[in-house]
């Protein structure tokens, strides 16, 4: 395979439909930036505002449930905003470094700013606002390391890279989840995922320089235009629209099973040290979730198809989220964590690949993919509303997962509705 073009020159290839197979080394260095990405979220997210939480709910009104919720509640609502919001920025940016490596940057050293602010924080507002910033912040570069894939991967080339994009998404919520549990301390380990935030991104953005759009494709700036933008009609984009609600429906069913996974942990299986148990799980969630995220992206690519794939790692999912619900031990926390890895590895790498074969526009693919990628965030809202009553009033953690498992379900039936893509 050959590399990319490593120039910044004004190309009309910005804007064209890829057709040169990208190298590994791009794909690499790409992965890892997403990967770092990755880690700055996931390690305050499985262990750090939990435990934040659990320190500042005495005396402040709130159980550390609702604190939790609600700190990534508002963190999901900025996710939502920045996402589409900096994707869109990034595909008017004309400067001389491209498109999308300003906004790696940017986004980069501002989520590892925004994660040292969340280590100094003193109670829940501050816990709040650190938590915002770096949503605000991690997007910027997610939207930009998202877009380089249509900018640059040709579509049969797309399942295998959004394999390795998705096995260092992976990687960084284990290593996140690491970094946070070992290093000791709250402090420590946000400063520990902030300086790995930055030093991941370093690589492709020093190594593989950004396409520019020339002069003759540079968009005429309006704000009315770039407000009215952000609205894709599903019915003049239906594929478009059913591609979004498929995976917003999996992906709230995910965030309801991770969202209270150290309370669960502690409060209904009584294990000893719930912040260990939590890395395990992810641990071998992560195991088997690489066993099949490469592999079902190479193998999507060679058959030319999609949606099959799709569809039955959402089942797949939706019967080990049942389990959870079924078998509350130990060992079938494991079991559950070890099927859904290998469910969500090939959804994880093919759905990928489906959301960028339905996109309408080359010259909106930043901004499209951010408004798909809310898709991502919008159950880091629906998830602690619809989560916490559930737990408190409705059932507890039984009912909790089932209904997890009914959403995960509905999302991956209803793949079948997208028609341009097989």
């Amino acid at each position: 395979m050959t590399a990319p073009p490593e120039d910044s020159q004004d190309s009309p290839a910005a804007l064209a439909e890829p057709v040169e197979r990208v190298g590994r080394g791009w794909t690499m260095s790409l992965s890892l930036a997403n990967g770092a990405i990755w880690v700055g979220w996931y390690g305050p997210l499985q262990i750090l505002l939990a435990s934040q939480a659990k320190d500042f709910a005495p005396g402040s009104g709130m159980s550390k449930e609702a604190m939790l919720a609600w700190v990534t509640g508002a963190g999901a609502l900025v996710s939502l905003a920045a996402n589409p919001f900096f994707g869109a920025l990034s595909d008017r940016t004309t400067g001389r470094w491209g498109r999308r490596t300003p906004w790696i940057v940017a986004g980069a050293a501002g989520g590892a700013l925004s994660l040292l602010l969340l280590a100094g924080a003193g109670g829940v507002w501050t816990m709040a606002l650190g938590w915002c910033l770096v949503q605000l912040t991690l997007n910027s570069a997610f939207a930009a390391v998202t877009a380089a894939v249509p900018d640059r991967v040709p579509r049969l080339q797309r399942g295998s890279v959004g394999g390795w994009l998705g096995a260092a998404q992976i990687l960084g919520v284990v290593g996140g989840t690491g970094l946070a549990t070992v290093v000791g301390g709250i402090g420590a380990g946000y400063a520990a995922c902030a300086v790995f935030t930055v030093v991941g991104v370093l690589p492709y953005v020093l190594k593989y320089p950004d396409l520019r759009l020339p002069a003759t494709d540079r968009p005429v700036w309006s704000w009315r235009s770039f407000l009215a933008g952000f609205w894709l009609s599903p019915r003049q984009y239906p594929d478009l629209g059913w591609a979004w609600l498929t995976r917003f429906l999996i992906n709230l069913s995910n965030a309801l099973v991770l969202l209270y996974l150290l309370y669960y942990l502690r409060d209904r299986l009584h294990y000893d040290d719930p912040g260990q148990g939590v890395l395990i799980l992810t641990a071998v969630n992560g195991l088997t979730l690489l066993a099949t995220v490469v592999v079902g992206g190479v193998w999507s690519d060679r058959l030319g198809r999609r949606k099959p794939f799709v569809i039955w790692s959402g089942i797949l999912m939706a019967v080990a989220t049942a389990g959870l619900a079924a078998w509350q031990t130990w060992p079938g926390a494991i079991v559950a964590a070890a099927v859904l890895g290998i469910g969500f590895g090939v959804f994880t790498s093919v759905d990928f690949a489906l959301m960028t074969d339905v996109l309408p526009k080359a010259g909106d693919r930043g901004k499209d993919l951010g408004v798909i990628n809310v898709a991502n965030a919008l159950p880091q809202v629906a998830a602690p509303a619809l989560a916490a009553p559930i737990v408190t009033y409705l059932g507890g953690y039984r009912v909790l997962y089932l209904v997890a498992a009914v959403v995960g379900l509905a999302g991956a039936v209803l793949v079948g509705r997208i028609r341009g893509v097989d």
